[in-house]
Formats: C-alpha cells, sequence, structure tokens
C-alpha cells in the first residue's frame, strides 16, 4: 500500500481522532444505524478525553458517508476540531465502530482494513490507435486516447505486385501506430504513475505494442485475452481478467518482499544487510530514514509494543531517554506499529500486509514488524549496532 494518502494526518500536530467504521449497510433502517454509529463512537472518543469540537467534526463525517460509496467501511482522522482525512476501506469491523483519541494517528487498522489498491492502467488497443483507462477499488476513469495512422490498415487478398505492395504499406503502419501507442503509454505511465498497465485487444496488436514498450513498463505488462477497443463489447470477463491482474500483482509484490526478507535473515551474522525484523532494528532504521518497504503482519504480538516519540516522525525510540538525543525533550508514549507507520508515511515508504498461514509458513516478519531497507546497514554507524 501506498502511504502518500497520508501526507495530511502524519504531518500535522496531535491529539488526534481515529475512527474506523462500517458503512456497508443497505437496509431501510440503514441510516438511522449510521447516525447510531456516528454517535457512539464520538462517545467513545469523548470518554477518552477528546474535545466537544473534534467530536462533532467526526460525528458530522461520519454521518454524511453516502450509503452508496460502495465501501465497506470508512475511517476518519480528525484533530483541531476539524476532520483531516477520510478515507474508503475495503473491509470494516464488524461488531461497532473503532474509536481512539491519543497523541499519535491510530494507523494500524488501516494495513487490515483498507487492503491493498493497486492502480492499473488499461490499454484498448486496435490497428488505428489506443484508448486509456485508470482503474482502482473504487472504479475507473479516462486517461486519454492515442490517435494513430488510419490508413492504410488493412490487408487485401490479392496477390498481385501492386497488392503486395500495398499490403507492405499495411504493415508499416501497423507498426508504427504500435509505437505511437507504446510511447503515448510511456507518458500516461510516468503523469499517473499506476502500478500496473494491462492490454487489450487483439493478440497481435497487443504484442506488436509490448514489443516496443520501454522499461519498467514492460516488466509492469500483462496482456488479456477479452475486450476490445470496439464499442458494446461485453465487459465480465475482461472486467474478471483484469481484476485477476491486479490480485497477481499484489501476490507476487508480497512474496518478493518476503523473500527479501527470509534472505536478510540469513545476512543477519554479518554487518551489512538490507533486511530487518523487530521493534528495535525498525526504530533505528526509521530514524535513519531507511526504511523502504514497511512489513507488517496484522496478528504479529510487536504491534502494540510501546515505544517513545517525539513531534516528528523520525523521533522514535526504544526507550523513553533516546528521544533527548533527536531533537525533543518531551517524548510520549505510543503504540509501534502507530510510530512506524507515521515514519513510514512520512519517508514515502510503503507498507505490505503479510498473512499466515497461506503467504508465511515460517512466521514472517519477526513479531509482526519487518522491513525492506533502502540501503544497508552502515557498519560505521552507531545506530547501526
Amino acid at each position: 500500500m501506498d502511504l502518500a494518502f497520508l501526507r495530511p494526518v502524519v504531518e500535522a500536530p496531535g491529539p488526534w481522532a481515529s475512527v474506523y467504521m462500517n458503512t456497508s449497510q443497505v437496509s431501510e433502517s440503514a441510516a438511522g444505524e449510521q447516525q447510531a454509529t456516528a454517535r457512539e463512537a464520538c462517545d467513545l472518543l469523548a470518554r477518552q478525553g477528546a474535545d466537544p469540537a473534534t467530536c462533532r467534526a467526526v460525528r458530522d463525517e461520519l454521518a454524511s458517508i453516502p450509503r452508496s460509496s460502495g465501501a465497506a467501511g470508512y475511517a476518519v482522522f480528525a484533530g483541531g476540531g476539524e476532520v483531516v482525512l477520510s478515507t474508503p476501506l475495503a473491509t470494516a469491523p464488524e461488531s461497532g465502530p473503532i474509536a481512539d483519541w491519543s497523541a499519535l494517528p491510530h494507523l494500524g487498522p488501516l494495513v487490515d482494513f483498507k487492503g491493498e489498491d493497486p492502480k492499473c492502467l488499461v490499454a484498448y488497443i486496435d490497428r488505428t490507435g489506443a484508448d486509456f483507462e485508470l482503474r482502482d477499488d473504487w472504479g475507473r476513469s479516462p486517461a486519454g486516447e492515442c490517435r494513430g495512422t488510419e490508413w492504410p490498415v488493412h490487408r487485401t487478398g490479392s496477390a498481385d505486385w501492386s497488392e503486395r505492395h500495398f499490403q507492405l504499406r499495411v504493415e508499416n503502419t501497423w507498426e508504427h501506430n504500435a509505437g505511437e501507442i507504446a510511447e503515448a503509454l510511456r507518458h500516461r505511465w510516468e503523469e499517473t504513475r499506476p502500478d500496473l498497465l494491462v492490454l487489450v485487444g487483439d493478440a497481435r496488436e497487443r504484442r506488436a505494442v509490448h514489443d516496443r514498450l520501454a522499461e519498467p513498463l514492460r516488466e509492469a505488462a500483462v496482456e488479456v485475452e477479452h475486450g476490445s477497443r470496439a464499442a458494446g463489447t461485453d465487459p465480465v470477463l475482461l472486467d474478471a481478467e483484469v481484476s485477476r491482474a491486479r490480485l497477481d500483482h499484489v501476490q507476487g509484490h508480497t512474496a518478493q518482499a518476503v523473500d527479501q526478507l527470509r534472505a536478510g535473515r540469513a545476512q543477519a551474522a554479518v554487518d551489512e544487510h538490507d533486511a530487518v525484523e523487530g521493534v528495535p532494528a525498525l526504530v533505528r532504521a526509521a530514524r535513519q530514514h531507511r526504511i523502504g518497504s514497511l512489513l507488517f503482519r496484522p496478528d504479529g504480538p510487536d504491534l502494540h509494543r510501546e515505544v517513545w516519540v517525539g513531534r516528528e516522525p523520525d523521533q522514535i525510540g526504544v526507550r523513553h531517554t533516546e528521544l533527548q538525543y533527536l531533537g525533543d525533550t518531551e517524548p510520549f508514549p505510543a503504540r509501534a506499529d502507530d510510530a512506524l507507520l507515521r515514519a513510514a508515511a512520512a519517508g514515502g515508504a510503503e507498507v505490505l500486509a503479510v498473512y499466515r498461514p497461506e503467504d508465511v509458513p515460517d512466521d514472517l516478519p519477526a513479531g509482526g514488524l519487518g522491513a525492506l531497507l533502502r540501503w544497508p546497514s552502515d557498519n560505521g554507524h552507531p545506530e547501526a549496532r
């Protein structure tokens, strides 16, 4: 999961109201139930010491979420009397809201509830050009088009010399248009920064474009059998293939990260390694802005472990006294998962949810928290020891 959407939360001071609420009800009484749940969440916040203005802001936000949004739930983060972030969830609490009032935003449940949402760039290709579309869990939107040369694009069946010459021109037009589409895709990729590229259309047309893609587009590209650029195409089979491609992307990316973490265990006996596990090692990496991917097992016991934090995301320590050396003389306690997610989001890292037993047969990461590092531990750095 890309954590960039959390920037408004992690860069603002606390304290924070954090609420996770189910919004999937569709019955006739759903509106009343939503209002009651919003009041329940605010009562929980008030009992924990939240100020009235922030409670009102949270209640109004929760009560106004449209039931037609398609999301299973919403997470709302507020402070200082206003809502700073409201984000949809793929799954949600089943037995009432989760409401927390604390110095840091309670980010841990996001990893389990929000889920992976890889953004997908779909290219509908034919011989004359392509239409582009962006997809994610919450819908799709047009992303432009590429118009190639429109004549000649159709072969004839004659063996006459002039017709063979014409067919050569057709082949050249196809090749030219495939190159134009590949170049247009490069620009769309750089502008929209998706995770995955899906090529739709006739097999030969897809392959012609695929072969002309620049890296890293070629590695990120998947060809699917169903769907076309023509109007009226049945979207059901294409939608299923796109969903499968997005799921395969998530599973493959997570499996690769777990393999890297497992390899890091083998390197642990030497000074330099590019993966770490456990709260102390992660705290050191967070202070040095070295976390590239935070691996997060939602059932891990270390998620609840107490750490000490300061006002800035990289002011984090295992012990109370460590913060005095990091620029904050008044540290406060926080959960390890919330503190590390705040640091990871501020540093531009991603988080990957790792579940057992299917994904991880050997209890990776240890304690539920691990990281792939942007650069190996510095043997000469005092905090790397």
